[in-house]
């Protein structure tokens, strides 16, 4: 049975892999002791005694209430009855369980957090072999998320006979029997929307596997290289690597407590997933500009920004809630910035924004989207989302794209991004921004990437990655340029308004457009130290 991906829209557009993970999020990702498909870990050296006997030769023995087991399963089962009501985003719900119920340690919410998010990846699957046990469907769903990542042998002694040969009869089902979504466990309309793509069930295989940890050096405050010798040579640290494509990257295994290094908490390192780091790098933006990231949200490609301009010039972190741009806030502190403006809008079409028209260099768009790309850290959106709700998400990002393009001065940059793989949110949103916006033309992505960092290996004009190709999230951008072709008088006077960026301007000069904002602002800069 297909889960109920259509039952609620999400209600919380992604906006890509810089977001600090939450607590709940942290702990969801397996330890790296389960099969990559997920199934339940087979125990071929099953103890006997924990059987019991067969059918037919005496009484079956009932599930054991006392067993620590028990009361796991009782714990993701309890969880999973308020995440698949699909109320709001799983990681936000999830959190909500773990205060409702602040006797659980550490561990304790690990355990959990991983059985989780491992159901939420395969859901479609673990349904279609759920139908073949008995009692309630969220308890089969528990045992079958549990024994995928703790192993069916733990879970044994808290289990009735019957539900453990049900447990055994699913680990000896092959995958390659189950139909095709069932076996990815991915909505009919996904698969469907993916199917163009080259190699899709390797792309939906490494979807429904968990994320490694991705973090970016702050090049203000530190070199990656010596970020990684320090991680090296700790007692008990993840391993960790460069990054392949991002110079600012390092990727961790596990799931470290990032916040309680003074690395951390001096502002030398911020979670980035690399994919994110490449879209700043596609930006490229120089000292001294006029830079807005339209949709900034908690801010990590902000950070990222305002650090290759040195702190220098205006860069201004655009969006439309208030609570997103409050979490940049302690980031901002501690990155050391002093040249960014956050700033909430009502919407794209908010008199401050007409008030940048053509002055700025560049322009990110970062645009809220499905989130497809992103299902190996929030697997529930595949089952969130749905046909109706992309199509309104596509009407969102085009009308944003419009108004984000008004503000780039001639000559300037405009970089639409987002963090989905599927072409009605990426090519499709760019070709018909061309064919709208005569004005533009696009650039060759891997030219630019290539300026500061390792290309990653690109077919044509666009940034597409893949976590099956490239170890990042699923990523899409586009780099335009507004053409420097004679315009009206009014476009003219905008042009020779923005004046040339002085690659030697002191960090606390205010840079071209400072008072372009004067008048006071629904923003969160006030209480930012610099």
């Amino acid at each position: 049975m297909e889960p109920p991906h259509d039952a609620a829209p999400a209600n919380r557009p992604s906006r890509g892999g810089d977001r600090p993970s939450s607590p709940a999020r942290r702990q969801a990702e397996p330890r790296g002791a389960a099969p990559r498909d997920g199934a339940p870990r087979p125990s071929p050296n099953r103890p006997s005694a924990h059987r019991g006997p067969a059918s037919g030769d005496g009484p079956r023995r009932p599930a054991s209430a006392g067993h620590p087991a028990a009361a796991r399963i009782d714990q993701v089962r309890s969880a999973l009855g308020e995440i698949l009501q699909w109320a709001g985003p799983a990681d936000q719900v999830l959190s909500r369980w773990f205060r409702e119920h602040p006797r659980l340690g550490g561990r304790d919410r690990g355990d959990v957090a991983e059985a989780v998010y491992d159901v939420l990846r395969h859901l479609r699957r673990y349904r279609h072999v759920a139908e073949g046990g008995r009692g309630a469907a969220t308890r089969r769903l528990a045992i079958l998320g549990l024994a995928a990542t703790l192993g069916a042998d733990a879970l044994r002694p808290a289990l009735a006979d019957d539900e453990a040969d049900w447990l055994e009869r699913v680990g000896a089902i092959a995958p390659e029997s189950l139909p095709r979504e069932v076996r990815l466990s991915v909505p009919d309309w996904l698969a469907e929307a993916l199917a163009i793509e080259p190699d899709s069930d390797a792309l939906f295989e490494a979807l429904n596997r968990a994320a490694p940890l991705d973090i970016r050096v702050n090049p203000m405050k530190a070199e990656r290289d010596a970020v990684l010798a320090e991680l090296r040579a700790a007692d008990g640290a993840p391993r960790a690597e460069p990054t392949p494509y991002s110079p600012f990257g390092i990727r961790l295994q596990g799931r470290p407590a990032l916040n309680r290094w003074q690395r951390f908490t001096d502002g030398s390192i911020e979670v980035q997933d690399e994919g994110s780091q490449l879209l700043a790098l596609l930006v490229a933006p120089r000292r001294g500009e006029m830079v807005i990231d339209f949709c900034a949200g908690a801010g990590g490609k902000t950070l990222l920004l305002g650090a290759l301009m040195r702190s220098t010039g205006r860069l201004y972190a655009f969006d439309v809630s208030q609570a997103r741009l409050a979490r940049l806030k302690p980031r901002l502190a501690r990155s050391g910035l002093s040249n960014v403006v956050p700033v909430v809008i009502a919407n794209e079409n908010d008199p401050r924004v007409k008030r940048l028209a053509r002055k700025a260099h560049r322009v990110l768009v970062d645009a809220p989207c499905s989130g497809v790309g992103t299902l190996r850290r929030n697997p529930d959106l595949k089952w969130r989302q749905s046909p109706e709700s992309v199509s309104d998400l596509c009407l969102t990002q085009r009308n944003i794209l419009a108004a984000a393009a008004r503000c780039v001065a001639p000559g300037g940059r405009l970089v639409y991004a987002t963090c989905s793989v599927l072409r009605v949110e990426n090519e499709d949103q760019v070709e018909h921004f061309l064919a709208t916006h005569p004005d533009f033309e696009l650039l060759p992505a891997g030219d630019i990437l290539a300026e500061r960092a390792a290309p990653p290996g690109l077919a044509g004009p666009y940034l597409k990655l893949r976590p099956d190709v490239h170890g990042s999230d699923g990523f899409f951008a586009a780099a335009l340029q507004r053409r420097l072709s004679p315009a009206p008088a009014q476009a003219a006077q905008a042009a020779v308004a923005l004046p040339e960026p002085d690659a030697e301007q002191a960090q606390d000069e205010p840079g071209p457009g400072a008072d372009l904002l004067s008048e006071p602002l629904d923003s969160t800069d006030g209480d930012l130290q610099a």
